[in-house]
């Protein structure tokens, strides 16, 4: 029986969380090639960050199964100067269309040092923004970007720090590591 490995990928923005699609947008295939790797969960479209792929089906279960409550954490961009309320309200959980979400780990914290995105957030001259870290335990569709629109901060910009015990580092967007489990 072969050793499970997993790939930390630091996918981009604007790359599908799968290695074909059928309206050439970009895919994994752009920057992993190894064969017999599956994504243990996605990241959307328009979401940056940490990814985790592995060639062991036991393990992508685990990681990727919500009924392992395995926290993911984020560094979420939002529009507007997020209050302690709205914290508040997100570590309370949040009623969206689909149901109460489980209470979430969530921060205020200085602008995080990050890469530049491109193509960069829209800013607006008026309208300011801030940045919290949120740790969520389930994987509901876009669900840190319902949750903060839910509490009147809708996320500009979005990036997966942790998946469990498996942390981004410091990969740039579109860089891998492959480690031994």
């Amino acid at each position: 029986m072969r050793m499970p490995n997993i790939i930390l990928f630091n996918k981009p923005f604007q790359v599908l969380s799968q290695f074909t699609d059928q309206k050439d947008r970009n895919t994994l295939a752009k920057y992993i090639s190894l064969k017999d790797y599956y994504p243990a969960g996605r990241l959307d479209f328009d979401s940056e960050g940490l990814l985790l792929l592995t060639n062991n089906g036991r393990l992508q279960n685990k990681i990727s199964n919500p009924s392992y409550k395995l926290y993911k954490t984020y560094f979420a961009q939002v529009e507007g100067t997020i209050s302690q309320k709205a914290i508040n309200l997100l570590t309370n959980g949040i009623v969206l269309k689909d149901g109460l979400t489980l209470p979430a780990k969530a921060y205020i914290i200085n602008e995080p040092s990050v890469w530049n995105r491109i193509p960069p957030i829209r800013e607006r001259k008026n309208i300011p923004t801030s940045w919290i870290k949120l740790s969520i335990c389930e994987g509901k569709n876009r669900q840190v970007r319902r949750m903060t629109a839910a509490v009147g901060f809708p996320t500009l910009r979005l990036i997966r720090q942790e998946i469990g015990q498996w942390k981004l580092g410091q990969l740039a967007p579109g860089e891998w590591r492959k480690i031994s489990t």
